[in-house]
């Protein structure tokens, strides 16, 4: 639960730094299906922001090399522990998958190449 939380609180500082007003949410951690909630919420969020014309108010770089990357690498934090407890994700060709602008919620797309 620690890690989803923190990677929402991640996806909202990059919200606000998008939006000119950056700030690092300390959010006090819950249970997992608050969490799993909250983590859609806050993708949806900033993916709907960088989808309209409003100004991006922190460059791209800035945004991507802070919280955008520190998601990432929990992300793959997540991915090893769930092979340490026998729970394997399976691998996906990312490059000829099926990605739709706007779907960032949990019920994605069967992947098209399974590694």
């Amino acid at each position: 639960v620690f890690l989803l939380s923190h990677i929402s609180d991640l996806l909202e500082w990059a919200f606000s730094m998008a939006h000119g007003e950056p700030k690092f949410p300390s959010t006090v951690i819950t249970d997992w299906s608050l969490e799993k909630q909250r983590f859609y919420s806050a993708l949806k969020t900033l993916d709907e922001y960088l989808a309209t014309d409003q100004p991006i108010t922190a460059s791209f770089e800035k945004i991507f090399q802070g919280p955008i990357a520190d998601a990432l690498t929990h992300t793959g934090q997540l991915a090893l522990l769930r092979r340490v407890a026998g729970a394997l994700i399976k691998g996906e060709n990312y490059f000829v998958a099926d990605i739709t602008t706007g779907l960032v919620d949990e019920n994605q797309l069967a992947p098209k190449r399974e590694f």
